[in-house]
Parts: C-alpha cells; structure tokens; sequence
C-alpha cells in the first residue's frame, strides 16, 4: 500500500483572502515503511506573509524570492502523488489550500480526488480521544513521538511527525523501524514470557517461532500497549 504523508504552510489561514502555499513536503510511505522517496518545495506566493503566520513558521517573504511558482512544480507534485492515499493532519486545509492553487492556474484537474484519496489523521484522532486536545503536538506527547527537534513548523518536519504518529494510531507503531533499544527490550519481554510457559501433556507437533520472530511481535505488542488496549492480551471467548 502506498501513502503520501504531506503538510503545508502558507502565508495564512484563509484562501478566501488570498493567501498561498509557500512550503510543500511530502514522504512516501510503502507498506508501513518509509522508502526514502519524499518531495520537498519552497514556493514564491507573490504576496505578503501574515506575521502570525510567520511566526509559526519562521519563513518570511524575502525568504521565497527565487523559489519557484506553484505552477512550476505541480506537474512533479502530482506525479509524486498521483494513485496514493494522501495522509493529512486537517486534511480540510491543506487539501483547500492545494485545490485553490490548481484553479487559480486553470488546472484541468483541480480536485485532489482526480489524483488520489485522502485519509484525515485529525478526524482520525477525534474518533480515537473523543474530547481532548488532538494537534500535531498533542497527539506527538501522547504516543510519545520525539518532536524536540522543532523550533517551527515545517512542512517537511511535520510530514515526518505526522507518520509516525499516524503509524502509532493505527497499529501501536512509534518508530520507522525498530532500533537496538527497542529490539533488546522485546528480547528481554519474549525471554519472560517463554520462561512462562509449560508444555501442554498433548503429543502434539509444535512449529516455534524463531527468536527474531518472537523479538518482531512482542516489540509490536508493547507499542500498542503504550498506546491503548492491546486486544490480544485479552482473553479468548469461546464459540
């Protein structure tokens, strides 16, 4: 499966009083796994950035003044999206905001649903923590997401926030790939659990899973115990 993790900044909050897309990064994600592959654009909006905007993200117009134009890039834009499902935290601004620079430049296709699906992270969380507070910062403390390196926003940072905070949602997985202390951890969870166990008295054939086997699963269930019920520590019911 492939997924588009994409962020934007802007020069404000609203395409109805003209603002424009300055900063567009994207990271692909394949089977739950980064590839590499990403796209990353600063963009000249041939207008002025609201200070508060500004503030969030730290670009100012003199910044953008050799950047190419929207129109200068959407070509590899599209392609690098084209067929995936788009993963957008408040996918109604950012896909609003895209959708206004294609019809601003007269684009044939100017609905991101001519060019791929959309998966809203924001949505996402609220059905998941009804009732709390569920920004990028938010949900990045809450499945323990490491975002110290963020002075400001950006729209390349935050993709990468987003994926792993989107992977942690729907599956308990908060790293790209499991690393040394996460693979020693779970060594060390498979060894107590397989000093638990008893051999049933049935003459039974019994295919064991290999140790790095056991390691993959149990560093994958404690991640989801971290972020929520783990259905499989429940007990089986009958029928």
């Amino acid at each position: 499966m492939r997924q588009i993790i994409l962020d934007t900044e802007t020069t404000g909050l609203s395409t109805s009083h003209g603002h424009r897309i300055i900063e567009i990064g994207c990271i692909e994600l394949v089977n739950r796994r980064l590839t590499g592959r990403e796209f990353h654009r600063f963009l000249n909006p041939d207008r002025n950035i609201d200070e508060g905007a500004e503030a969030v993200h730290g670009i100012s117009r003199s910044d953008l003044e050799t950047a190419p134009r929207f129109p200068e890039v959407v070509g590899d834009l599209l392609d690098f999206l084209k067929d995936a499902e788009l993963v957008i935290h408040n996918a109604e601004f950012d896909v609003g905001f895209i959708e206004h620079e294609l019809t601003l430049m007269q684009h044939t296709q100017p609905r991101i649903t001519q060019h791929a699906t959309v998966l809203d992270t924001l949505k996402l969380a609220r059905k998941l923590h009804p009732g709390q507070r569920n920004s990028l910062d938010a949900l990045c403390k809450r499945y323990e997401v490491d975002a110290s390196k963020r002075d400001v926003h950006g729209a390349l940072i935050d993709a990468e926030l987003l994926a792993r905070v989107y992977l942690a949602m729907t599956g308990g997985q908060t790293a790209l790939s499991l690393d040394a202390d996460v693979a020693a951890e779970a060594r060390q969870a498979g060894s107590r659990r397989a000093g638990s166990r008893r051999a049933g008295d049935l003459d039974l054939v019994v295919t064991r899973a290999s140790d790095d086997e056991l390691t993959a699963h149990e560093a994958m269930l404690e991640k989801i115990r971290k972020s929520g019920t783990c259905v499989w520590d429940e007990p089986a019911q009958d029928g």
